[in-house]
C-alpha cells in the first residue's frame, strides 16, 4: 500500500479501559478532533484487535476517531479469554462505550468481521447509527464458513491449505472447525500454539491478491495468533451465537441507514457473493467492487476507495 494514500500518523488523544463484565475490561482510544464527526472503527477477527494504522483512514481535523479492542484481544483483558465472549456481549460493549463517551450517535466503519459486527450492532441499535462504511463483507452464513475453512478456498490456495490442515490428524478432517476448536482449547500449550499458528497463517496468507510474506509471533500462548485463532474458532463453532442468516433476515431494520460496501473482486476469505447479497437486500446501500484486490484492507485499491468514501462523510449528516 502506498503510504501517501493514508493520512499522516496521529497520536492517541484519550484512552482507557472500560469494565464490561465481571471478568472483561476493554481497551478504548480516541484520536483526531474532539469536536469532529464521531466514527467508530470495528476491527476484524473476531480476535484481531485494533491497529494504529486504522486511524489514518480518516481526516484527523474532521473526525473524532474511536477504536476499541473487542473482548479477549489486543490490549483488552483477560487476553484470549473465551468465557463471556459472544456477539451480544460485543454489541452491549459498544453501547456501554458509547454511553461512557457521551456520544449520541456515530458513523460505523468496519471490515471483515468488523462489517459483521457493524451490521449486527446497527440492527440492534438503528437509532444510534448515522452511516455504515463496510469492507470485505462477512455475513457468517454456514456456507461461508465451509467455503473458507473446509472446502472451496482450498482449491485456490492448495499449498497454504495443506499447511493449514497439517496440524490436524487425517481422521479428524471432516469438520475442521470442530477439530481446530479441540486443539485450540487444549491444555497443552504446544498443541494449542501450533493449531493457532496454522489457523492464523491460513487466513493471513490468503488475504491479498498478490501473496505477501507473513510476520507474526507464534511462539507463545499469549501471542496474536493465539487470541485470533481461539476467538475466531470459538465464534464460528457457535455460529456467532445467532441464528443462521441473522443479518439478512433482519435487514429491514437498517434499510434507511446509508451504507457503502467496498469489496475486493478476488476476495477469497470473504467472497464477493456476500457483498452482492447484502447490497441486493439492503435498499440504501452502494456496492463498490475493486477489481484488482483481494480481502485485505491494506490493498491499494481498497485503501483508496475507503478513503474516498469516508471523505464523503465529512460534509454530510
Amino acid at each position: 500500500m502506498k503510504e501517501q494514500n493514508l493520512f499522516p500518523k496521529i497520536e492517541i488523544r484519550e484512552k482507557g479501559f472500560l469494565q464490561v463484565s465481571d471478568i472483561h475490561s476493554i481497551y478504548w482510544e480516541r484520536s483526531g478532533n474532539p469536536d469532529g464527526k464521531k466514527i467508530l472503527v470495528l476491527h476484524g477477527g473476531p480476535g484481531g484487535g485494533s491497529q494504529p494504522r486504522y486511524r489514518r483512514y480518516f481526516n484527523p481535523e474532521k473526525f473524532d476517531i474511536i477504536q476499541f479492542d473487542q473482548r479477549g484481544c489486543g490490549s483488552s483483558t483477560p487476553f484470549s479469554e473465551l468465557k463471556e465472549n459472544t456477539t451480544n456481549d460485543l454489541v452491549n460493549d459498544i453501547e456501554k462505550l458509547r454511553i461512557k463517551l457521551k456520544i449520541d450517535n456515530w458513523h460505523l466503519f468496519g471490515g471483515s468481521w468488523g462489517s459483521t459486527l457493524s451490521l449486527i450492532y446497527a440492527i440492534k441499535n438503528p437509532s444510534r447509527v448515522l452511516s455504515l462504511t463496510l469492507r470485505g463483507i462477512f455475513l457468517c452464513r454456514k456456507f461461508e464458513l465451509l467455503w473458507f475453512y473446509q472446502y472451496g478456498a482450498s482449491e485456490i490456495f492448495p499449498e497454504e491449505f495443506e499447511e493449514y490442515i497439517s496440524v490436524i490428524p487425517q481422521d479428524e478432517r471432516k469438520d475442521l472447525i470442530s477439530s481446530f476448536y479441540k486443539y485450540l482449547t487444549s491444555s497443552n500449550v504446544g498443541i494449542r500454539s501450533r493449531a493457532a499458528a496454522a489457523w492464523t497463517k491460513w487466513e493471513l496468507s490468503t488475504s491479498h491478491l498478490i501473496k505477501k510474506e507473513l510476520d507474526f509471533d507464534t511462539g507463545k500462548a499469549n501471542s496474536f495468533s493465539d487470541a485470533f485463532a481461539r476467538i475466531e474458532c470459538h465464534y464460528f463453532i457457535n455460529n456467532i451465537f445467532l441464528e443462521d442468516d441473522f443479518i439478512l433476515k433482519n435487514i429491514k431494520t437498517i434499510e434507511s441507514i446509508p451504507t457503502t460496501i467496498v469489496q475486493g473482486r478476488y476476495d477469497i476469505v470473504c467472497p464477493v457473493r456476500s457483498a452482492w447479497d447484502l447490497n441486493k437486500k439492503l435498499k440504501n446501500s452502494e456496492l463498490i467492487i475493486v477489481d484488482d484486490a483481494g480481502h485485505s484492507m491494506s490493498e491499494e485499491g481498497i485503501t483508496q476507495k475507503l478513503i474516498e468514501e469516508v471523505k464523503k462523510l465529512e460534509n454530510s449528516f
